[in-house]
């Protein structure tokens, strides 16, 4: 692997691109993040695989969107557009779980979501619906060139989904935007199979890990020819007179993606079909080895500086991909998949020591982990299943855990020279730290910065059971076993519960239980989030439908601000209380309650 500093950034201009001699882009990348060669970018690991290919690839970032100009600026590429509103959706971006307008953006320099002070109109940086308007400038630019949708706004908006920010349902992204083709979930794969056919000319039915906009009767002449299982999702006339059936259809397309069925789904929208191909082979160890590998700069690029969420993972380390958790909020499992693919040890080490070489390197790898960092090495006894459902209600019999496997490591990567520290600052399961006692006590003796942050999201089991988590029981043990180790360390560890509000069937008296709760486990609760319906979770369908998840029953659902508030308060008061500082800081009101 070469230097950091030796490795150039995709080009984002003409001008880069001219100084590498290239007369013509084959695949133009547009993003509405800050570009940052960085793997924990999706747009930069994209470009980077499709180079090592042999394609030619810039990255088109946070285009202007008044006018198509920036979608001209490297002419007509040879093969296709890549879009993607980048690392969040875009509505997840631009708005809080309570329609605010969020004034903070990590993907953008200086975290500044506005292209100048001024906050005018198309002055935002990313706009709402990214996928969609940057489909349609890239359209008007260059009218015939295959556009493809990828990343977290496509993969979660594949069907018809909820959008919280306008409180209605809406057709498939790929419908609205009205591109050539959709690739949902992690890409690669698929990605690397559409630019080897639009380069031999051929067309791009039937690809793996995508989705296809079809007519009435292109769809019925195509599935002429198909001898593939179909299962036919609740259509769009159908959800809009029964609105259940929407939670059936998340439900469905839920289960499909667990099972890695070789099933078509197709959902009828209001005039074209959705049709889902059954999702790539998950990437192997060795695979994944290779995509991380590849020669990132690992730094901001210049036209894009201080972009804090590339400061706070620039020397962090991803060692597994994909969840198996299945929590209900969590749109993870959905888009990563549900199987765990573990890096092998040594690439992790060859990565280490290249980021212990950066010039700004510190001396501390902020984070070694992914989206369940002591998943890290697990595998399945009897290969697989169709449920994919491996910690609820408990820690499946048929779960393999690696303690030793993670065990070193922490230890390989800790023993390097330069290394000071290694911390693990991403997620990680309770129930499974209670089943590795000596990884739990490394854990806390060596890596955690400052205080070990759990999330436990709530305290009693309706909601727990509703959010697909672990029982409360298992947070008190975790506790009694993280404290006993603490003491016989001699360390004082704080442990630091992460909670979510207003989860669909989460009463005022839940809330109240919460707070007490956690006040009798000694937890002092520094931050807590309300729920929000984003797109391509079961919990979002349980909020618009007002179901339950499994029975299909109603379940009380915190709708609209003032309700959500009511709980929000609650939490806000144990806030209060547990912390010193706010409390001390905390104005006094007026008789008219204002300050």
């Amino acid at each position: 692997m070469n230097k950091p500093d030796s490795i150039a950034p995709l080009p984002v201009t003409q001008k880069e691109c001219k100084a590498r001699g290239w007369d013509e882009i084959d695949i133009i990348l547009v993003t509405g993040d800050a570009y940052v060669d960085h793997p924990s970018f999706g747009v930069a690991m994209i470009g980077r695989l499709l180079e090592s290919e042999g394609y030619r690839v810039a990255v088109l970032a946070q285009p202007r969107y008044d006018s198509n100009d920036d979608f001209k600026q490297f002419g007509r590429p040879r093969l296709f557009f890549g879009i993607s509103s980048g690392n969040l959706d875009s509505i997840v971006a631009n708005y809080t779980g309570n329609g605010k307008i969020r004034e903070k953006d990590a993907y953008s320099p200086d975290g500044n979501p506005w292209r100048g002070n001024e906050k005018e109109k198309n002055a935002r940086r990313r706009p709402d619906r990214a996928s969609m308007l940057y489909t349609n400038l890239a359209r008007s630019a260059f009218k015939d060139i295959p556009i493809i949708l990828g990343g977290v706004e496509a993969s979660l908006r594949r069907f018809i989904h909820y959008d919280y920010k306008q409180g209605k349902l809406r057709g498939s992204l790929l419908s609205d935007a009205k591109a050539d083709l959709l690739v949902y979930g992690m890409g690669e794969k698929a990605v690397l199979e559409i630019a080897e056919r639009l380069a031999r000319g051929l067309d791009l039915n039937g690809i793996g890990g995508t989705c296809e906009r079809l007519s009435d009767k292109a769809f019925q002449e195509r599935g002429q020819n198909v001898k593939q299982k179909r299962i036919l999702l609740p259509s769009w006339q159908e959800i809009q007179e029964d609105n259940s059936l929407f939670l059936r259809a998340e439900k469905e397309v839920d289960a499909q993606a667990r099972s890695f069925a070789d099933t078509l789904l197709i959902q009828k929208q209001q005039s074209t079909c959705i049709t889902q191909h059954p999702q790539q082979p998950i990437l192997s160890t060795k695979e994944l080895d290779h995509l991380y590998e590849l020669p990132y700069s690992r730094c901001e690029h210049p036209a894009f500086p201080n972009v804090p969420a590339a400061r706070m993972i620039q020397h962090s380390l991803t060692t597994v991909r994909g969840c198996s958790g299945n929590c209900s909020f969590c749109a993870i499992t959905r888009h990563q998949g549900p199987v765990i693919t573990s890096r092998s040890k040594d690439s992790i080490v060859r990565e280490a020591e290249n980021v212990s070489t950066m010039e700004n390197f510190n001396g501390t790898i902020s984070d070694l982990g992914g989206p369940t960092a002591n998943l890290y090495g697990v595998t399945c006894r009897i290969g697989s299943c169709k449920k994919h459902d491996c910690l609820f209600p408990k820690v499946c019999k048929n779960l393999q855990i690696d303690e030793e496997a993670m065990l070193t490591l922490l230890r390989k990567v800790s023993s390097l020279p330069g290394i000071r520290h290694v911390f693990i600052s991403s997620g990680l399961r309770l129930e499974l730290l209670i089943k590795t006692p000596d990884l739990f006590k490394e854990i806390i003796r060596a890596h955690t910065p400052g205080a070990l942050k759990i999330a436990p999201e709530h305290t009693e089991q309706e909601v727990l059971e509703l959010m697909h988590k672990e029982s409360h029981d298992q947070l008190k043990t975790f506790l009694q076993l993280g404290r006993k180790l603490a003491r016989e360390l001699k360390k004082n560890i704080r442990f630091t519960p992460y909670i979510i509000s207003a989860h669909p069937g989460c009463r005022e008296s839940h809330t109240v239980n919460l707070a007490q709760k956690l006040q009798q486990l000694g937890l002092e609760l520094r931050q807590f989030q309300d729920f929000t319906p984003t797109p391509g979770t079961l919990a979002t369908a349980m909020y618009f439908t007002g179901l339950h998840r499994d029975t299909e029953k109603p379940i009380f659902v915190a709708r609209g601000q003032s309700e959500r508030m009511k709980q929000r308060r609650i939490l806000e008061k144990l806030l209060r209380t547990n912390n010193p500082t706010q409390r001390k800081s905390c104005p006094k009101k007026t008789k008219k309650g204002r300050l």
